[in-house]
C-alpha cells in the first residue's frame, strides 16, 4: 500500500483521494473497536467506492438532506454502517427534526461516532431511518435494502411522469420566462453485500427490476466472498453477473475496488444506461489492509488493538491516535460533495418556484406529499353502504372505497402480488393502465409472486413519500413479514391489504387459512392491524387509514359476504376510529350480563348470540373490535365504558389464534377460537366443526355468565358473615 501521506498510488487521482479513503477506514476502524462491537472489514475493503461514489457522482446536499430531488443511497449490508456514519460526518450532512425542518446541528458527529452503538448516539449498530439523517431507509436485514430502493427508483419515474413539465414557465419577480427543468429525475443507488445476494428477496426484487427496465437504479455489489461462517464458496458459487444478465440488468465489473478510474468508469457506465438498471459488481478484500484481510475474521468482531494499529502503520496513518481526521479533509468533502450538491439543490428549488407559479396545482401536491398530508376533503366522497342482510365481502366494499380515495390523493397508488383478481386492489382512476416501462405515471402495479420484495418495494416508494398499498392473502403475509416490520421500524404509512382473512376461505385447506397470522402482525409495536366486521367498518376504517402520517396499517378483509348492519338499530360504525366501541347495548337497555366481544366477521355471529340470550333473560352487549392497537391507545374512562370492569363474564369471539385474548375477557371469560390449522371443507361444515355458530356462543355464554352470578352470591355472603 502507498504511504498515506504521499498519495503515490497510481490508483487513487489525488493525494486527497488517498487521505479521504483512509481517514473513512480509519474511522470506521476506531468507531468498531472502541464499541468492542460491530463490523470492520466491509466498511474498509468498499471505502474506495463509497468515497467515489458521494464525492464523485452522488446528487445530494449535505446541508438539506432531504431535498425531493435527491439522489438516493441505501446502505443495504446495514453491517457496515460505520461507513455510513464516517461519511455524514465528514460530508457535513445537518440533522432533521420530525417535521422535516433542517436544523443547524451536524447529523452525525465525532462524538456519535466515537459513542457508536452506545444507548443515545446517532450511530446505531445498522442504519435507522429518522433516527439520523441521511439514513435513505432503515437495513440491516440483508436484501431489504436493494428491495425497498426499486421502490425509490419506480417513485422517481412515476413522479417525473406526473409532474415533470416541458413547457416554459410564466416567470417570476421580474425576471424573462425561462424553460423548466425536470423536478423529477433522482437516480438509486444501493450498497450490497453477499449476503444481500444469498437472500431470496434480492432475486425477487431484481427480477422485477429487470422487467421494469429501471434505468435510475444502481446496485453496487460488495463482492469480498466472506461470510459469518467462512469464504462463500462453501455455500455461494453461482455466477451473479450471469444472474442479472438473464434479468435484463446492465452488468459492470470492477476487479479492484481500490482502483477510483476503474470505479468511477463503472458509475459512467451506470449513467449512460437508459434502458436497463445496471448492476457494479466490485471484487473488494474484506478487512484491507489488516493482519486479517480476506478472512472471516474481519466480518462480525473488532480487528483488536494491535491489529488496528498495525493497519493504521500500513495505510501510513499515525497508529497512536484514534479517530484521525487529516486537516483538510473536511474542506475537501465541502468543495466536492458538499459544493455540488448545495448547486443541485438550489437549482432545483429556484426551478421549483417556477413550477409553482406555472403549475400552483401540481406544486401544491408536490408539497403535500413532502409533508405526508392528504389532500384537504380527501374523504369527501366516501361510499354508504346501505342495511343489507345479505351484505357484501368486506374486499369488495375496500374496493369501493379504495378508489374513492384515489380519486382525491393522486400520490395514492400500489397492486398486488398476483392476487388482484382477489384481493379486489386495482384502481380505476387515471384510465386504470397499470406501471410498465411505456406507462411511467400509472397507478396499478403487477408484481408478480413476490410478496416479501412487493411488500419492501412499497416501503421504498413511501420513504420516497408516496402513498402506497400493496395486497395478497393474509395466509401470505408470513412471506412479507420481514419487509412489514420494517415499514413498522421506520414509520412509514405503508397500507398492507391482506384478504381471505380466516378459515372462511374453506375448501382451500389449511395451507391457505390464517389462524396465528392476526395475532403474529398484532404483535409487532407501531403496526395498526384493522378487521371490520361490515362495510360501515370499512369506510370507517379508510378514513382512519388514509390520514396516518407516520403508522403503516393492515387491512384484514373477508372473501365471504357479511351482512351491513342496520346501524338505525345499532350504534355508528366511527367508533372505528378508537378501535373498538359498543355496537349493541343489552335489548333491555340495562347493565350487561356479558360482553360479547369480536371483529370482523364474528361480529355478525355475536349478534345473533345476543338476540338468542335475550330470549333467556341474560343481556350481552356486543362490542366491535376491529383495532386493538387503537382500543390500547384510548384513555382508560373509554375504555372501562366499552369493557365495564364490573362485567367480568366475557366471551371473545375471532377465527384465529386466541393469543391475545385474555386481557380483553380476563381470568373469567371465555374464547372461542382456533387452536388448529384449520381443514379443507366448505365453509359451513367448518363453522360448525371449530364452534363459530350461535349456539355455540350462547353456550359459552351461559357458562361464563353462571361463573359470574355464583362468585357474586359467594362474595355476598361472605359480607354477610359476622
Amino acid at each position: 500500500m502507498a504511504d498515506f501521506e504521499s498519495g503515490s498510488n497510481h490508483d487513487f487521482p489525488s493525494r486527497l483521494d488517498l487521505l479521504s479513503v483512509n481517514t473513512i477506514r480509519g474511522l470506521c476502524m476506531d468507531a468498531v473497536q472502541k464499541a468492542e462491537s460491530g463490523h470492520p472489514g466491509t466498511p474498509m475493503g468498499i471505502a474506495p467506492v463509497a468515497y467515489t461514489l458521494w464525492q464523485k457522482f452522488l446528487r445530494f446536499d449535505p446541508g438539506d438532506p432531504i431535498w425531493p430531488n435527491r439522489d438516493r443511497f441505501v446502505l443495504s449490508e446495514g453491517h457496515a454502517s460505520a461507513l455510513l456514519w464516517s461519511l455524514l460526518h465528514l460530508s457535513g450532512v445537518r440533522s432533521v427534526d420530525p417535521d422535516y425542518e433542517v436544523l443547524g446541528t451536524p447529523a452525525v458527529t465525532l462524538n456519535d461516532l466515537k459513542t457508536f452503538r452506545e444507548l443515545g448516539s446517532h450511530c446505531p449498530g445498522h442504519p435507522e431511518y429518522r433516527l439520523t439523517s441521511g439514513v435513505e431507509a432503515t437495513t440491516g436485514p440483508l436484501g431489504q435494502g436493494v428491495a425497498m430502493s426499486v421502490g425509490m427508483a419506480i417513485s422517481s419515474q412515476w413522479l417525473a411522469a406526473r409532474y415533470n413539465r416541458d413547457g416554459v414557465s410564466r416567470g417570476s419577480g421580474g425576471r424573462p420566462p425561462g424553460k423548466l427543468s425536470p423536478l423529477f429525475d433522482f437516480d438509486v443507488y444501493a450498497l450490497a453485500g453477499d449476503g444481500c445476494m444469498m437472500e431470496g428477496i434480492s432475486s425477487e426484487a431484481a427480477s422485477f427490476a429487470g422487467h421494469q427496465k429501471l434505468s435510475n437504479l444502481c446496485w453496487i455489489y460488495d463482492s469480498n466472498h466472506v461470510t459469518i461462517e467462512g469464504h462463500t464458496d462453501i455455500t455461494f458459487t453461482e455466477d451473479v453477473a450471469a444472474r442479472f444478465l438473464s434479468y435484463g440488468w446492465n452488468v459492470t465489473t470492477v476487479a479492484d475496488a481500490n482502483n477510483l478510474e476503474m470505479v468511477a468508469r463503472a458509475f459512467h457506465s451506470f449513467k449512460a444506461e437508459h434502458e436497463r438498471p445496471t448492476l457494479i459488481l466490485v471484487h473488494s478484500h474484506i478487512g484491507y489492509g489488516s493482519p486479517w484481510e480476506d478472512s472471516p475474521k474481519a466480518h462480525g468482531s473488532p480487528l483488536g488493538v494491535e491489529a488496528v494499529k498495525a493497519t493504521k502503520r500500513v495505510l501510513g496513518m499515525p497508529d497512536d491516535v484514534d479517530f484521525y481526521i487529516p486537516d483538510g479533509i473536511y474542506h475537501w468533502f465541502e468543495q466536492g460533495i458538499g459544493t455540488r450538491g448545495q448547486a443541485a439543490r438550489t437549482a432545483w428549488e429556484a426551478n421549483f418556484k417556477e413550477y409553482a407559479n406555472a403549475y400552483p396545482e401540481l406544486a401544491d401536491q408536490v408539497e403535500r406529499m413532502q409533508r405526508r398530508e392528504a389532500p384537504p376533503e380527501w374523504d369527501a366522497d366516501l361510499p354508504t353502504f346501505p342495511a343489507d342482510p345479505k351484505g357484501l365481502a368486506t374486499r369488495a366494499s375496500s374496493a369501493e372505497v379504495l378508489n374513492a380515495v384515489a380519486r382525491h390523493v393522486p400520490w395514492l397508488l400500489g397492486g398486488s402480488a398476483d392476487l388482484e383478481p382477489s384481493t379486489k386492489t386495482w384502481l380505476q382512476v387515471d384510465g386504470g393502465t397499470a406501471f410498465e416501462p411505456d406507462d411511467r405515471s400509472a397507478r396499478n402495479f403487477h408484481f408478480g409472486v413476490r410478496e416479501h420484495a412487493t411488500a419492501a418495494i412499497a416501503n421504498g416508494m413511501a420513504l420516497s413519500k408516496l402513498r402506497p398499498f400493496w395486497s395478497g392473502f393474509l395466509i401470505f403475509s408470513d412471506y412479507a413479514r420481514g419487509a412489514i416490520r420494517l415499514s413498522a421500524l421506520m414509520e412509514v404509512p405503508v397500507i398492507h391489504i391482506f384478504t381471505h382473512d380466516s378459515i372462511g376461505v374453506g375448501q382451500d385447506g389449511p395451507t391457505h387459512q390464517p389462524v396465528e397470522q392476526l395475532a403474529s402482525l398484532r404483535a409487532m409495536p407501531g403496526l395498526l392491524v384493522f378487521r371490520p366486521a361490515d362495510a360501515s367498518e370499512v369506510v370507517e376504517t379508510w378514513r382512519v387509514v388514509g390520514g396516518f402520517r407516520r403508522e403503516p396499517a393492515v387491512l384484514v378483509l373477508s372473501r365471504q359476504a357479511l351482512p351491513t348492519f342496520d346501524r338505525q338499530h345499532l350504534h355508528g360504525a366511527e367508533g372505528v376510529a378508537r378501535g373498538a366501541y359498543v355496537l349493541a347495548d343489552p335489548p333491555d337497555g340495562g347493565q350487561p350480563d356479558v360482553l360479547l366481544l369480536a371483529t370482523g366477521s364474528e361480529v355478525a355471529l355475536a349478534l345473533s348470540a345476543r338476540d338468542e340470550l335475550a330470549g333467556e333473560g341474560i343481556g350481552a352487549q356486543v362490542v366491535s373490535m376491529p383495532c386493538w392497537e387503537l382500543f390500547d391507545r384510548q384513555p382508560a374512562d373509554y375504555r372501562d365504558s366499552v369493557l365495564p370492569p364490573e362485567v367480568t363474564a366475557r366471551v371473545g369471539i375471532e377465527q384465529a389464534s386466541t393469543l391475545g385474548w385474555d386481557r380483553y375477557v380476563g381470568p373469567a371469560g371465555a374464547v372461542i377460537g382456533m387452536h388448529t390449522f384449520g381443514a379443507s371443507a366448505p365453509l359451513k361444515q367448518l363453522l360448525h366443526k371449530f364452534g363459530f355458530t350461535p349456539d355455540r356462543v350462547t353456550e359459552a355464554a351461559r357458562a361464563v355468565v353462571r361463573q359470574a352470578r355464583a362468585r357474586s352470591e359467594t362474595e355476598a355472603q361472605g359480607e354477610d358473615r359476622p
